[in-house]
């Protein structure tokens, strides 16, 4: 049985992670999908529970996909799950240069490959900073984002606007 480890920050999940799950899931057994609190991308909009939550609905037409969140080396998640291999989306050309260099890395210190999946092109723009900068401003992100996710950005900043 092959599984796939897909990590990311998923702050929040958007089309662009949909199409490269819902590939995955086609192309092997079993994808985990980890969310995971990233430093370098700053202060998140929605705490782990809040994203397992909206991760676990928006997949829930999979069969073989579980979710999970972590706090350690993408490696030892990928390790702890029985994962063959992780994969990543590729949207442009500067997303091939860092996550080749992190695939290498990790690589190195576990031996585990890196997969990449090129992303649609009407999928490449999408990034969740950008997609939270809309929603902050009131910008409609509906054709961006799976519903559940859409009614809780709303929620989110009106919610923070009281």
């Amino acid at each position: 049985m092959a599984v796939v480890l897909y990590p990311g920050s998923f702050d929040p999940v958007h089309n662009g992670h949909m199409e490269i799950v819902e590939t995955a899931s086609r192309l092997f057994d079993e994808v985990v999908v980890a969310a995971m609190r990233n430093p370098q991308k700053g202060e998140p909009l929605f705490t782990l529970a809040e994203r397992e939550d909206m991760i676990r609905e928006v997949f829930a037409h999979l069969d073989n996909v579980k979710v999970t969140m972590f706090s350690s080396l993408v490696v030892d998640l990928a390790r702890d799950v029985g994962a063959d291999f992780i994969v990543k989306g590729l949207r442009a050309v500067s997303d091939f240069e860092s996550e080749l260099q992190m695939a290498q890395m990790n690589h190195a210190i576990s031996g585990v490959d890196t997969l990449f999946i090129p992303s649609a092109s009407e999928h490449s723009f999408l990034a969740s900073k950008l997609i939270r900068e809309i929603a902050r401003f009131g910008g409609d992100v509906g054709s961006m984002v799976p519903r559940a996710v859409s009614a809780r950005l709303v929620g989110k900043y009106v919610k923070d606007a009281d």
